[in-house]
């Protein structure tokens, strides 16, 4: 299984903090960290823009470390990726990315097709 599908189903190969930090790119950080500032509303520094991946081992978003609900459920029932939680369908912590990137859907369920055939 793809170790940079987030718990959620996003591709952290595709997000800008992700690709910044395995690139050194401080130029995408400060882009980044404007836009998401501007999007969430919330000062974000270019030095906050540091990611390795969701479920990778390093360093993490602070949102995504601490914060993201998401995140803290899949570890906390042991999950792989939400693709393993029988609660996928109806679990309305992972919804609004589904909703929004009907991919990540795709994806989760790809990887727990993965680990049952392994």
């Amino acid at each position: 299984m793809n170790e940079l599908i987030a718990f959620c189903g996003l591709d952290c190969k595709e997000c800008d903090a992700y690709i910044a930090t395995v690139n050194n790119d401080n130029a995408l950080r400060e882009k980044t960290a404007k836009a998401w500032s501007e999007l969430y509303n919330s000062p974000i520094k270019p030095d906050d823009i540091n990611c390795e991946g969701c479920r990778c081992d390093g360093v993490k978003l602070i949102y995504c470390e601490k914060y993201c609900e998401i995140r803290q459920c899949a570890r906390k029932k042991a999950m792989s990726t939400c693709g393993d939680c029988k609660e996928l369908d109806s679990c309305q912590k992972v919804a609004a990315i589904i909703e929004h990137n009907p991919d990540a859907l795709k994806k989760l369920k790809a990887c727990a097709i993965v680990q049952v055939q392994t």
